[in-house]
């Protein structure tokens, strides 16, 4: 299913580690697709409450943190400017989603970046 919201659409996901040398590319391509992923899911079943989102958002927290491997392999890591990151297009997602009063920490609670 594509991805239909416009918000989404038009946004760059990982934008400022991509500027950055520091991560490669190739792993912030799968970090990409992550959040995409994460997308399709709340579009194929929208959430009816903050409690269904954080059930989706746990599921890409944990995808990340499969990915923190990928990173160390290529010499970098998941630091304070990729956690800002991530948290940051996190909480993008739940705002394009309608969910603007999410709770930014419980959206990435599994996380153990």
């Amino acid at each position: 299913m594509p991805i239909t919201n416009d918000k989404i659409l038009s946004h760059a996901f990982l934008r400022e580690m991509y500027s950055d040398s520091y991560y490669p590319d190739h792993v912030l391509d799968k970090g990409n697709g992550i959040l995409l992923d994460l997308c399709t899911a709340i579009e194929e079943t929208p959430p009816a409450d903050e409690a269904a989102l954080y059930e989706l958002t746990a599921v890409a927290t944990e995808r990340f943190n499969a990915l923190e491997e990928d990173f160390h392999a290529a010499g970098s890591e998941i630091e304070t400017i990729a956690r800002e990151a991530i948290c940051e297009d996190f909480f993008f997602v739940a705002s394009a989603y309608g969910f603007p009063d999410a709770d930014p920490e419980a959206l990435v609670a599994e996380r153990d970046w």
